[in-house]
This record gives structure tokens, sequence and C-alpha cells, in this order.
């Protein structure tokens, strides 16, 4: 017998339904006490706002999910101008993002010939991977906060500045806005020399989806649009991240201490007064589009205790609302997972070749299901599969936060 497993949700507002039944007809008091009541909202000053703690300009449409700390510009090089912004100005921790100034700095105007293999290497997996080995060995022998002042003047960055006096070899507290975010691309793509660019550019292209540490990176940006995109992500706070992969290590030397050490860090230092060192914070930066289209820079702070795969849910689903030209949206349905380490497999069925890890309670990307090994996780059976195309496998249909075995309305493969 295939027991279906009902976990009970609570549906969005756009999805809730009315009460089963006719509507009541309204009688002839109901509509004179509903054209006075229209007649006091037409004259009737709305409401005053309650000030922001930060005050900032907002365009476009961007959704900020409830809790979340955002700051998010969103730039269409076509037009040269601006599509959505939300706390633009606004400092956070830049985490890995930080990465992206460390390696031109390290370049300067030369191309990657001029490296020796080793640094080389040491900035594919930078970038690539974002490896944290490599971001301390570049910020020890090149001075610390002194390539963060170099990259502001260079760079024109307004809301940049190097990590806390107390902390000064923290390169992922170092300070940075959305707009700063933009405006390091907008140099990348039109100022630095072409070899630089190209380096760097094809690196982002080619971001691994299990990051050197163990984390999923492929949150934002790589999941809400279709390639051609370039990535550049960070992360800070989270206990785990989900990936598993044979690179996978614990960070060395020169990434952020426990979330826990952060609020004494929050003393001293010419950023320390701004930036909010204590909240997990995870961004997504990067370009979209042919050509590089759009320049997308989303940076997020969440709840004390947010899980890794709470926070690139919502991520996700911020990155999924902006206005964002030339970008292509992918096919397919999202939905929940529940599960802590639960595989993405090559095939149908447990014995095929291992993908990856979902981090715990990721929403996905689902795009066809079929018949496939039946699995047993009491009190749960089920051989239904989902295919999940932005990680090329199958996840067994148990660990959706669907009630039937199979997800209503979703096509055969």
């Amino acid at each position: 017998m295939t027991l279906s497993r009902t976990r009970s949700r609570t549906p969005s507002s756009s999805a809730r339904r009315r009460p089963w039944g006719r509507p009541a007809q309204a009688g002839p008091l109901a509509a004179v006490l509903a054209a006075l009541a229209a007649l006091v909202l037409a004259v009737s000053p709305p409401a005053a706002a309650l000030p922001s703690p930060h005050p900032m300009p907002a365009t476009g449409r961007a959704d900020v999910p409830s809790g979340v700390t955002a700051g998010v510009a969103v730039f269409d090089r076509a037009s040269g101008s601006f599509t959505e912004q939300v706390n633009p100005s606004l400092p956070f921790r830049s985490a890995s993002v930080v990465k992206l100034l460390i390696a031109l700095d390290l370049l300067g105007d030369r191309g990657p010939d001029a490296l020796g293999a080793q640094d080389r290497a040491r900035v594919d997996a930078m970038l690539r991977a974002s490896d944290d080995a490599a971001a301390g060995h570049f910020w020890t022998v090149n001075g610390g906060g002194a390539i963060i002042d170099r990259m502001v003047r260079r760079l024109g960055l307004t809301d940049t500045s190097r990590p806390p006096a107390t902390h000064p070899g923290y390169w992922g507290y170092t300070a940075l806005s959305a707009r700063d975010a933009v405006r390091t691309y907008r140099y990348l793509l039109d100022t630095a020399p072409a070899p630089v660019r190209d380096y760097v550019m094809g690196a982002l292209r080619s971001s691994t989806r299990c990051a050197a540490d163990g984390y999923d990176q492929h949150f934002g940006v790589p999941g809400a649009f279709e390639r051609p995109w370039a990535v550049k992500q960070g992360w800070s706070g989270f206990d785990s991240g989900g990936c598993t992969t044979p690179a996978a290590a614990a960070s060395p030397a020169g990434a952020a201490p426990p979330i826990a050490a952060a609020p004494a860090a929050r003393t001293g230092g010419p950023a320390a007064a701004d930036v909010d060192l204590a909240r997990p914070a995870l961004h997504t930066t990067g370009t979209v589009g042919t050509g590089d289209r759009t320049i997308v820079a989303v940076l997020t702070l969440h709840p004390g205790g947010t899980s890794y795969g709470k926070a690139y849910t919502d991520l996700g689903r911020l990155t999924r609302s902006l206005d964002v030209p030339g970008a292509t949206r992918p096919a397919g349905t999202w939905i929940g997972t529940w599960g802590s380490g639960v595989n993405v497999r090559a095939e149908a069925t447990t014995e095929s070749r291992k993908l990856t890890a979902l981090p715990a309670g990721v929403e996905v990307l689902v795009s066809c299901q079929k018949r496939g090994q039946e699995v047993s996780i009491p009190p749960y059976t089920n051989d239904w599969w989902v295919y999940l195309p932005q990680y090329g496998g199958y996840l067994t249909n148990i660990y959706l936060n669907v009630p039937e075995n199979q997800v209503p309305g979703l096509r055969l493969c």
C-alpha cells in the first residue's frame, strides 16, 4: 500500500480561495452604506507611513520577504538606468563578494598572463568556487585593508570601507552597498582592460554549484534566470550550506568568525557604526543577459537563527520578483522541500550517482515527473520522482511539500 504524504500548508495570499457557496447579495441599505464608505475613502488623506530605519529611494517591484533587510540595485546597461533600487546605499558586510575587489586589486591593469601559475590557480578558485584560503592569502600579502582603500579610489566607490579596526584580518567584514556592487561591475565591464575583464567575467560565468567550503552558491541570480549569467555570491553566519563535494573543506584563516563573535566587532573602525555583523547574510551579485546587459546586486540580512535553506529560498523569491531587462526566466514550478541532507540523483533511483545534497528546506524548480524506484521513508512510500533542471538530476517526491504522491498538474518526463 502506498501512503501519500499529507503535510498541511498555508496557501499564499494569491492562492487563497473564497469559501464555498454563492456570495451574499447586497440589499438597498448595504448599497447606501457602501456608497458612503467610498465617499469617505475618496476624500480622506492616506495615513502617514512610519519612517524607515534607513530611508532610501525605492523603485520597481522588488518583493522583500518579511523579516529580511535588503539592499537592491538593478542597472540596465542598455538604457543606462536603474530598474530597481531598494536601500541602494545601505552598507552590508560583504562576505565573499569582496573577493571581486581582491581580484581586481591583484590584477590592476595586467592580464592574467602576468600572474604566476600558483597565483592564477588561486584567483580561479577564489572567483569560481569562492575559495577562502585564496582570499586570505591575497589579503595578507597585498596589504589587507589597503586593498579596499585602493579599490575605493580607483572605482569611485562611496559606501565601501575596510573591516573594523578591531578585526583587520576579517576581509568578509568589508562594508559594501548594492550600488557599489553595481559600480564594481560597471568598472569591470566598461573600464577595466579587456584581458582583465575577460578573465574575471569568464571565471564568474563558470561559478561552481558547490563552493570550496561546501555551500551551495547557485542561489539568487543563477536560480532566478537562465544563462547567460555571471555571479559572485556571498554568505556569512550559517551553520551548513547543504552542498557535499570532495573539494569541500572547512574555511581557513581569513574567513569571518562564527556568528556569535560578530557583535563584539561592532566597536571601532570606519564601517563599524553602519554595518550589521550579527545577522546571517546572503548576497547575490552579477550580470544577466546577452552581452551582460543587466547588472544585479541583491544584498540581504536575515533574522538570527535563519537556516541556509530558508535564506536561500527568500533571496530566490526576492530576486525573481525583480525587473531585470534581458533576462530569461526558467520554465517550471517552484516547490518547497523538507528534510536534511536530501540527495539529488542522476536517475530516478537511489542507486544512481549522487549529484549533490540540497540545503535543508530549500525551494527547488521542478520541470516534470516520472515513476522510478519506490522509496520508503517511514511512514511515507512513493515511486514518483521530479526532475530538477537546475541540478540536472532527480529528487524523490517524498521530500516535496505537496499533499499527493504526484505533483498536481506537473507534466510527465
